[in-house]
Parts: C-alpha cells; structure tokens; sequence
C-alpha cells in the first residue's frame, strides 16, 4: 500500500535569516531531509507538508523550498491570512505553486472568530474559485468550526486532528476524547473530511496506545475510512510520542483489515488532496 501522513511538519534551526515567530517545545531542527529520513526508515512513502504556523506563520517558503528538493515525497498546505483584505489574491498564486494542495485556517477558540467572519468568508469563496480544500483547525471550538463548515457548503473541509484537543505535553487531558460526541455530528456534513492526526497523543496507556482503538471506532463508523485521513502531527507531536511511536500502531493493529489501513493510511489522503507521492 502507498502510506501517506497527512499532517508533518518541517523546519529549519531558528537564525536571523529565517527567524521563528515563537520557539514551542519542538527538536531545535526537522528539516526536509530529516523527514525524509525519518519516513524512510518507517515505510511512509509521502507526506503533506503542512507549513508550521508555530515557526513560520503565513510564510511558506521554507516548505516550498523543501517540496523543491523533494519533489515526489512532500505536498503542501500554507496557512493564509484571514485578516489580509487580499487574501483571495494570496490564494490564487498559491494555487499557481509548484506541489500545492490545499491552503490552512487557524480557528482555535482564541481567535475569537465567529462563523460569518468577513475574512473566513474570502478564504472559503477563494478556496472554491481555486479548488483547493481548506484545512481547518478548530480543536476546543467545534461548534464554531461546525457553523463555519455550514456556512460555505460548497468549501471543500479538511478538519484537523480530529477536532480534538490534543495535548503539547504529556500527559493527554483526563477525558480526551469528550468532544467525540460533536466530532461524530460534524460527519453528517458531506463537504467534509477529518484528518486522524494526532490520535497516539489521546492516550493513556503506553505504545502501542490500545486505548485509542475503541473510540476511533466509532470515528471510522461514523465519518466512512474513505473520508479519515491517518496521519502523525509530528513534529509537533514530538514531546509525546517519536515518530515512530505515531506510525507503527496504525500499521500493526488487527484492529484494521489490510483494505481499511490501505485506505486509511494513504487513500483517503490521496483522494482527499488529489496527490499521491512518487519515489524516485
């Protein structure tokens, strides 16, 4: 099967001539080449390349450069701006860039945003006009999340992590997967898919995390395989799990036949973003 992670991020050491915009507890360094590394020696032929917010804000182009240099391994996803009045002009030369498939909104409670917010509106009608999904983190806020995705039915969704809050730290919050119940809601809506990113991180119990198998469960029942796309989170889910820790329960489980982990852990991915990774 072709294995596809739907969600990594990469980076350089934080310097002057590419400076982080906030320093989070992650390595001082994964760069393209150490993740390329890091997939190679757990099987994952290719990863969407999710620019990191944490670090680079709306600035993409380190992972352009990446995608550059990798260019059969690494697709890309740039968070945009929803207070830039030009944002759709943003989008529509992102769509023109070589290796992209799909454009970010941070939506966190914090952000203080509403579902009829005139910047979420451009993205979402830019999204459309350029035919890119748009990735959407709105974990801790899912009832805004839910309204946003209402809102623009003809915006093709790509929800984070499970719309779950996921721990920077260990331990996972007492009651991790309380949100289930509106996560399994949100499947109900048919311009929407959701990635399982993340998941390792919502465990209790030490690898390989049997205690995530009960509940993604009722994910996967609810929401289709077709449309939940596995992926790591990592690094960002570095102080957690390693990242062979968040690829090696999903490959090994009998909880999966093999069709649903070929569809899981690459066909959903592919379907959802138009890409597959080519090695060569």
């Amino acid at each position: 099967m072709t294995v596809i992670d739907s969600q990594i991020h990469a980076y350089e050491p934080n310097t002057p001539q590419r400076p982080w915009a906030n320093v989070p507890n992650w390595p001082d360094h994964v760069t393209g080449d150490e993740m390329v590394a890091a997939m190679d020696k757990v099987g994952v032929d290719g990863a969407i390349f999710i620019s990191p917010f944490a670090m680079y804000r709306f600035d993409a182009s380190y992972a352009v450069a990446v995608q550059k240099a990798h260019p059969g391994r690494f697709a890309l996803v740039k968070p945009v701006d929803p207070d830039d009045v030009a944002v759709a002009d943003v989008v529509a030369a992102w769509k023109q860039t070589p290796g992209t498939v799909g454009i970010r909104i941070m939506l966190p409670q914090e952000s203080g945003r509403a579902a009829n917010d005139p910047g979420l509106e451009r993205i979402c009608r830019a999204a459309v006009q350029y035919d890119l999904p748009v990735n959407i983190l709105f974990w801790g806020n899912l009832d805004v999340g839910t309204a946003l995705v209402d809102r623009y039915p003809e915006t093709r969704f790509i929800v984070d992590h499970l719309a779950l809050v996921q721990p920077h730290v260990p331990p996972a919050a007492a009651e991790p997967w309380a949100d289930l119940p509106k996560v399994l809601e949100l499947a109900k809506r048919s311009n929407a898919v959701i990635k399982v990113s993340g998941a390792c991180t919502l465990s209790h119990q030490p690898f390989p995390y049997p205690d995530i198998w009960s509940p993604l469960a009722r994910v996967f029942d609810a929401w289709g395989l077709d449309r939940c796309l596995w992926g790591t989170d990592w690094t960002r889910a570095f102080a957690c799990v390693n990242y062979e820790q968040a690829v090696e329960p999903f490959r090994l489980t009998d909880r999966l036949t093999d069709a649903e982990r070929a569809m899981l852990m690459g066909g959903a991915c592919a379907k959802a973003y138009g890409w597959s990774p080519t090695k060569g």
